[in-house]
Order: structure tokens, then C-alpha cells, then sequence
């Protein structure tokens, strides 16, 4: 039996004091994280007060409209932080829809009729690589527990798949 006075054979202290050293980085990563949250989120109540003076006449559609994506860019950004200080890891599902919205604001706010054919030709090949990444990322199975947003797409999909009939009755096993 282990004594829970004496520290646990994985966890010895080295002379480096790596764990130690391990967690003050991510401790001081987390506070930059966080210093990133707190300005993203002063910064979107300025983005929102400006979009609200933008509507002010004389109203430029092609103004507000790109305030209004650029603030739901912000909050995918702000969100993608969130997910970040929940899992430590960086969600593929967001950063990809960050990506899609900002090159549909750009294209939103030079306009299609005044964009060269060649840079619409290449925008297109840019989103539907995007599309593709974004239905990709469903069948790849999750490497972190928590925050999975492509989890009940994956479940429908298995579910689908399965060979069994659906209205078999459901075993249900104690944990013993």
C-alpha cells in the first residue's frame, strides 16, 4: 500500500524542477490569454459604439455591413480565446469560420462588381477549400475531452452507420 505522505513515483522533484517550471508557463500563458480576452472584448464595445454612430444618416449599407461582420469576427476571435483557456488547444472548427467570415467581409466591403475576375476565381478555390476543411474536421475523431463542437454531427453519423436496427431495445449496465 502507497504511504500518502511519501510523493507519488511520477511526480518526484528533479533538479530542474520541471513541473514547477512546466506550470509558471502555463500559468503566465493563460494570464496573456486572458489580457487578450479582456482587450478583444473593450475593443468590441468600441467596434459597437462606432457601428452604432455608422447608422447615424447618412447610412452607407456597405459600411455598416462590414462593421457588423467585423464585430461578428471579433466575437468568433474572442470565442475561439475562450475555447482555448477551457481545452489548451486551438479549435480547427472555429479558426476555419473566423476564416470564412473575414474573407467574406473583404469581399462585402471591396464589392464583387469592382474585384478583379481572377481574385473572386481564387476567393471561390479559398472558401471552398475552407468547406471542405470545416466537413473534414466531422469524421476526425477528437483528440481532447470537453469542448466538441462537431460532436453531435459525428453521433447522428454513427448512429446512421450503425448495422443494428434502431428500435432494438437499449441494454443498460450497472457500474460495478
Amino acid at each position: 500500500m502507497h504511504n500518502p505522505l511519501e510523493p507519488l513515483p511520477e511526480f518526484k522533484p528533479t533538479w530542474l524542477g520541471r513541473f514547477r517550471i512546466i506550470n509558471t508557463l502555463e500559468m503566465i500563458q493563460d494570464l496573456i490569454v486572458i489580457s487578450l480576452c479582456i482587450g478583444l472584448f473593450c475593443f468590441m464595445v468600441l467596434q459597437l459604439r462606432e457601428m452604432f454612430f455608422s447608422l447615424l444618416p447618412p447610412l452607407n449599407f456597405q459600411e455598416v455591413t462590414a462593421d457588423i461582420l467585423f464585430l461578428l469576427i471579433l466575437v468568433e476571435l474572442f470565442r475561439l480565446l475562450i475555447i482555448y483557456l477551457q481545452e489548451k488547444r486551438i479549435s480547427i472548427g472555429v479558426a476555419v469560420e473566423v476564416s470564412i467570415v473575414s474573407v467574406l467581409r473583404e469581399v462585402i466591403v471591396k464589392g464583387v462588381l469592382e474585384t478583379e475576375w481572377i481574385q473572386i476565381l481564387a476567393t471561390g478555390g479559398f472558401l471552398l477549400v475552407l468547406a471542405v476543411i470545416l466537413l473534414v474536421r466531422v469524421w476526425i475523431p477528437p483528440t481532447f475531452e470537453g469542448i466538441d463542437p462537431e460532436r453531435r454531427i459525428t453521433q447522428r453519423y454513427k448512429w446512421i452507420q450503425t448495422p443494428q436496427s434502431h428500435t432494438d431495445s437499449v441494454e443498460i449496465s450497472s457500474p460495478n
